[in-house]
């Protein structure tokens, strides 16, 4: 029991405070870039100058579809008033909830 007494006693003094440190002041991020947010989507409500692209036609039968109405393959919807958009943003590194990014349709 006295040797153990010893080794404890022995091990406890060699431990030193601990020093403290924060993570971000020893360490540097690598990698750290912006990402770039592509979407597309249709805008609704245009006074009669949308197009009537095959490509916003579909987009527009898909749209409804997913609303759940469905329209006969036949007929051919005289949209004037929708257009076909993409939408391109970057988000930058380390942006917050909140904080507003610029916008490009």
């Amino acid at each position: 029991m006295g040797k153990l007494l010893s080794v404890v006693l022995c091990c406890l003094s060699l431990v030193t405070s601990a020093h403290a440190q924060r993570i971000k002041d020893v360490a540097s991020i690598q990698g750290v870039r912006s990402n770039q947010l592509i979407g597309y989507g249709l805008v609704v409500g245009l006074p009669g100058t949308g197009e009537q692209s095959p490509f916003t036609e579909q987009s527009f039968r898909t749209m409804l579809t997913n609303f759940g109405i469905s329209l006969d393959p036949n007929i051919k919807p005289k949209i004037k008033n929708v257009v076909a958009v993409a939408v391109h943003a970057e988000l930058p590194p380390f942006i917050k909830p909140g904080q507003t990014i610029d916008v490009t349709v």
